[in-house]
């Protein structure tokens, strides 16, 4: 069965994902000569920037989520599709979603990445990772259940694994987890609980290089070090996780092996591009790189098709400096308008130079008035750096009533220091997991 589409343009245009990459893409076709079809398995937008605070109660999900099809409901040759895509024939010009068939002239794709265990996937049961509202959802009832479980533990060696955080990775997610964890258990929750002292919580961010945030500069990688650890946190660098198996961690740290009974463990290490990856290199025998991703040609096609774009982090562009884009929301907005750029130029019988990212800085929250931002030309720490990042992540949501939604959270969780999004959803309170084996530890 294939899907009839408006013909009013000739071109059609088939985008799969609807996330930074797809979704600015779209919205720069919005008023071209082409019909757009929009294709992804959630209705919503996710600003995936903002989901640690979802999973530490700041925000609610539908804080950071913008319904495609409001979005859109002012593009008239856009199409939004609500379906996941299973394969595609390049040859025929098609992408198949279910039993039904959608034809393209220029296909884009723009899937994004999941998260890679690098080899261990049965470790995902014992630490989630952070990309969909789902993850977030688990994260926070996984956080919040576990002060709720310590509050009803009576043997403290159990309590203390209750009140062991354990976070994997020391790039901006495991960072601002670790910051908006150790605030809410020596500041918003410390007044809550009867039984534990919240601030005995312990927080470890294990991170295999040899200083967490690698993507910005040394010395502001040191501010951001030395402000989690006055928040509480305390940090392993050139730290290697070897196993996690039945609620405990064991690291490997220079040549010593050692091991920590942790009943919550966050995963904020790697990812490997999405499955749409591997289909398209054996749809069209293109190359991905070792974390799944294809290796796209200097304007963002796949190599032999110069009809197919693959953008955002599912996309290994290496053609400025020789090292793939790293996978943030920028490089994927970037790639999106520049893709829709190329496309018009095309269809009038033009082209565009190669793609060229515009490195906007980096920056990362540590907590309340706390946050480092590398600009290159400048470099903020403290509070300017936390007012910086407040309104760059503001500038960024996608519709205005979200702003204000988040603008308003943020001033009442500023004001009252409280975080009015602690539901423990999803399942019971906590589950109950296989006891911890405190003879090893």
């Amino acid at each position: 069965m294939v899907i009839s589409v408006d013909k009013k343009a000739q071109h059609q245009v088939v985008i799969v994902g609807g996330g930074f990459g797809g979704l600015y893409t779209a919205k720069h076709l919005a008023k071209a000569n082409v019909n757009v079809t929009l294709i992804d398995k959630r209705n919503f937008h996710l600003f995936q920037p903002l989901l640690y605070q979802v999973a530490t109660g700041t925000l609610s999900p539908g804080d950071i989520s913008s319904p495609l099809r409001s979005v859109f409901s002012k593009s008239k040759n856009t199409q939004v599709l609500l379906g996941e895509v299973s394969d595609i024939d390049p040859k025929a010009q098609k992408v198949i979603m279910g039993d039904k068939a959608i034809k393209y002239d220029t296909l884009i794709v723009a899937t994004g990445a999941n998260h890679s265990y690098f080899g261990k996937d049965n470790w995902k049961d014992f630490a989630p990772g952070l990309k969909t509202v789902e993850d977030a959802i688990e994260m926070r009832r996984r956080i919040f259940g576990a002060f709720e479980a310590a509050e009803r533990e009576t043997n403290p060696e159990k309590r203390r694994a209750w009140l062991t955080f354990v976070i994997v990775g020391g790039g901006p997610t495991g960072v601002e987890l670790a910051g908006a964890i150790a605030e809410l258990a020596y500041k918003t929750l410390k007044e809550d609980f009867r039984s534990i002292d919240t601030s005995e919580t312990k927080i470890l961010l294990l991170q295999g290089g040899d200083r967490i945030l690698p993507h910005i500069s040394p010395d502001l990688s040191e501010v951001a070090a030395q402000s989690l650890e006055k928040l509480g946190a305390v940090i392993h660098t050139k730290t290697r996780v070897v196993n996690i198996e039945n609620n405990i961690v064991t690291f490997k740290q220079g040549g010593e092996v050692k091991e920590i009974p942790s009943q919550t463990i966050l995963w904020a290490a790697g990812v490997k591009g999405s499955a749409m990856g591997q289909i398209l290199a054996e749809r069209t025998g293109l190359e991905c790189d070792h974390a799944g991703r294809v290796i796209v040609e200097p304007d963002l096609t796949v190599r032999d098709y110069k009809n197919i774009f693959v953008i955002g982090d599912l996309a290994n562009f290496s053609h400025q400096d020789g090292k793939p884009l790293p996978g943030v929301a920028p490089v994927a907005k970037q790639q999106g308008e520049y893709v829709a750029k190329l496309i018009q130029k095309r269809l009038k019988g033009y082209t565009l130079p190669q793609f060229h990212y515009n490195d906007v800085g980096s920056l990362a929250m540590i907590g309340q008035n706390l946050a480092v931002v590398d600009l290159g030309f400048l470099k903020l720490q403290g509070f300017l750096a936390w007012v910086f990042w407040l309104l760059v992540h503001i500038y960024f949501l996608i519709e205005f009533d979200t702003k204000l939604l988040v603008v308003f959270q943020w001033a009442w969780n500023y004001i009252t220091r409280n975080r009015r999004s602690r539901l423990i959803t999803g399942r019971e309170a906590f589950t109950e997991v296989k006891p911890v084996n405190l003879q090893r530890s």
